[in-house]
């Protein structure tokens, strides 16, 4: 019956990869221009391909590809897709095997999952049976997520950073130590807040996927008086973790030396630090977008400014220890938390990035079955995804509205995630009690 219901699932699931290929592509080939690529909820002075069009041309025309302070990327995209600037076909290809990476690292996520409740003794109290394939569910809200879709039609380079993240915790995952390093590097490089994915990565690697706490496995084994060490989670191995380091250190020293070369006529590599890092950390372009910094650096004054920049950065270092503390034997899902996290306070934020902890969220879809506000979050999103663009239009090209009424709108959208993100949390440790509960015998405090 397993296998039939597999089979089943496993035909669907390519339906609706077909579908979301299909539809991508009647959009890309419509007849009238969406317009997609001129929003700013899918395009920033990051990720818009217009900007590296710019970038390539005035590289093509021996100049800076800095020189009109209008891309700000990667010189590496300028070699790469410079010349398939009106081609979206590259982010089809990339949210495909972006789905496919997080298929196999859900699948991955389940099986040890399931090995973790087998060592628990918990599998007959826990219906094991009615656990749904969080990696299939977890690619398809990638792939048929509107988010994902409008970024990838919009002519933005969001699909290609995504991929490099989720090639990163694919080899995480799976072990592939040069793999893991090369997604890190590169989606680093990119956009620079992924640096911060170092945490969950070197907790993969030295103590493996996600599962129950460890203190939960003795507490069982103590109750049996019978220590098997074999079915005891791994200790914290420090090996994997100096091999991605070797391996994070080359590849961060082959693009440089890419990007050096890249550059060499043009400043080397200080103009690429100081026009994408550098712009990234300043806020210099307050072009609206669908995050709050925009408009906060706007009626800041200029004497508080640097203060500011300061507090909103560290803001995002400040969260990293205690998630880290309390979530380190879910390295996975602390992943998520810190991708969401990047994706409220990040300078030039885009629904790309909401489309990449969307899918994520996807491999817990068995954990957090019992998380509040579901239907207030969707509906949340569902709101903010139609009145963003009313309101936009409404102050930019009516006049009959103003910032505020843009503003507001992020605003709500910054706090659908703060939801979200809390609600996550506390749902991922609620399971960890009610495991706790059902390995101390205490039925009453099940659903806590």
């Amino acid at each position: 019956m397993e296998k039939v219901k597999k089979k089943i699932g496993s035909f669907s699931f390519w339906n609706w990869v077909t579908a979301s290929i299909i539809f991508r592509l009647i959009l890309i080939y419509f007849p009238k221009n969406l317009n997609l690529s001129s929003r700013p909820e899918v395009s920033t002075p990051l990720t818009s391909f217009r900007r590296l069009a710019e970038g390539y041309w005035l590289k093509q025309s021996s100049m800076s590809p800095y020189a009109g302070s209008m891309y700000h990327g990667s010189p590496l995209l300028l070699s790469l897709l410079g010349p398939l600037t009106i081609n979206s076909l590259v982010s089809v290809i990339a949210d495909v095997v972006s789905a496919m990476l997080i298929r196999a690292t859900g699948q991955n996520l389940r099986l040890a999952y399931l090995r973790s409740l087998e060592s628990l003794d918990l599998v007959k109290q826990i219906e094991v049976s009615e656990f749904l394939f969080s990696g299939d569910i977890a690619a398809l809200i990638y792939l048929c997520n509107p988010f994902t879709i409008v970024a990838c039609v919009g002519l933005s380079t969001s699909p290609i950073e995504n991929m490099a993240v989720i090639l990163c915790l694919y080899g995480a995952c799976s072990r592939l130590i040069p793999l893991a390093a090369f997604g890190w590097v590169i989606a680093t490089h990119l956009s620079l807040y992924p640096a911060i994915l170092i945490i969950p990565v070197i907790f993969l690697l030295g103590c493996g996927p996600d599962s129950p706490p460890r203190k939960l496995f003795l507490q069982r084994h103590q109750q049996k008086e019978v220590l098997n060490q074999s079915k005891l989670p791994p200790r914290f191995s420090w090996g994997p973790v100096i091999h991605f380091a070797f391996w994070a250190f080359l590849w961060s020293v082959y693009v440089l030396v890419l990007c050096g070369i890249s550059l060499k006529q043009f400043g080397g590599l200080w103009e690429m630090f100081k026009s994408t890092y550098g712009f990234i950390l300043t806020v210099e372009d307050l072009s609206p977008n669908i995050g709050v910094l925009w408009y906060f650096f706007a009626e800041v004054f200029e004497f508080f400014r640097n203060f500011f920049l300061i507090v909103f950065h560290v803001n995002i270092l400040f969260m990293i220890l205690p998630l880290a503390i309390r979530l380190r034997h879910r390295p996975c899902y602390l992943a998520f938390v810190y991708v969401a996290i990047c994706s409220m306070l990040k300078s030039y934020p885009s629904v790309g990035d909401s489309a990449l902890y969307l899918g994520l969220l996807g491999w817990f879809v068995n954990e957090l079955a019992d998380m509040q506000f579901s239907l207030f979050l969707f509906c949340g999103y569902v709101g903010v995804s139609l009145l963003s663009p009313v309101m936009h239009n409404l102050w930019i090209w009516r006049g009959t509205g103003n910032a505020n009424f843009y503003f507001a709108t992020a605003m709500v959208y910054a706090c659908l995630q703060i939801v979200l993100v809390v609600e996550g949390v506390s749902a991922m440790l609620n399971h960890d009690r009610k495991l706790r509960n059902l390995i101390t015998g205490k039925p009453q405090d099940a659903k806590s």
